[in-house]
C-alpha cells in the first residue's frame, strides 16, 4: 500500500509543479512585496493547515518576515503586509471569511488549497490575488470494499508552500 500511496502522491507533486508553476511564481512575487518592503508575510492555516503556518514561522528554515495570523489580528494589518491563506479546500468557510476581510481592507493575499470540481458559493480561488491549486480532492488508496483512505492534504499543501518559499528566496536573493 505504501508503494501505491507514494506513486499517487508523487503524481500530485508533479501536477502541482507543472500546472501551478506560474501561480507559484506570481504568488511569491506578491509575498515578496512585503518581505522587500516594510511589511510582514502573515500565514493563516485552517485546521490541520496550521502546520504550514508553523513550518513558515517556527521551523529550521522559517520564511523571511513570516508571522502567524490570528483572526483577531486581521484589523491590525497594513497595506505593506501580505497574507498566505492555506486550507484543504478552497471553499472552506473560515478561509473564505478571512479572504473577504482581507479584500475589505485592501490587503493582497495568496491562497493554497484544492478547488472542488463543483464550487457552490464563494471560493478563495476566485477571491485571492493568486491561488495555488493542490488538486487533491479524495483519499489516494482504494480498499477492497471500494472505500478510499490516505488523504495527504497537508503533504500536497506543504509541497506547494515549499514551491512558494523557494521562489520567494530567489526573488529576495536577486534584490539584495
Amino acid at each position: 500500500m505504501l508503494k501505491i500511496f507514494t506513486t499517487q502522491l508523487s503524481s500530485y507533486f508533479k501536477r502541482i509543479g507543472e500546472k501551478e508553476e506560474f501561480n507559484l511564481e506570481d504568488g511569491a512575487r506578491i509575498l515578496a512585496q512585503a518581505a522587500i518592503g516594510e511589511g510582514n508575510i502573515y500565514i493563516y492555516g485552517v485546521n490541520e493547515m496550521q502546520a504550514v503556518m508553523y513550518e513558515a514561522t517556527q521551523s529550521a528554515e522559517p520564511l523571511a518576515h513570516a508571522k502567524s495570523l490570528e483572526l483577531n489580528d486581521i484589523s491590525s494589518l497594513t497595506s505593506v503586509d501580505r497574507v498566505l491563506i492555506v486550507t484543504r479546500f478552497s471553499t472552506d468557510e473560515k478561509a473564505v471569511q478571512v479572504a473577504h476581510t482581507l479584500l475589505e481592507q485592501g490587503i493582497p493575499f495568496v491562497s493554497i488549497g484544492a478547488i472542488p470540481k463543483e464550487v457552490q458559493g464563494d471560493s478563495i480561488h476566485e477571491l485571492a490575488d493568486v491561488h495555488i491549486n493542490t488538486y487533491l480532492l479524495q483519499p489516494l488508496i482504494p480498499d477492497d470494499s471500494g472505500e478510499r483512505f490516505g488523504f495527504p492534504a497537508l503533504m500536497t499543501t506543504l509541497y506547494a508552500y515549499y514551491g512558494l518559499s523557494f521562489t520567494l528566496k530567489e526573488i529576495m536573493d536577486e534584490n539584495e
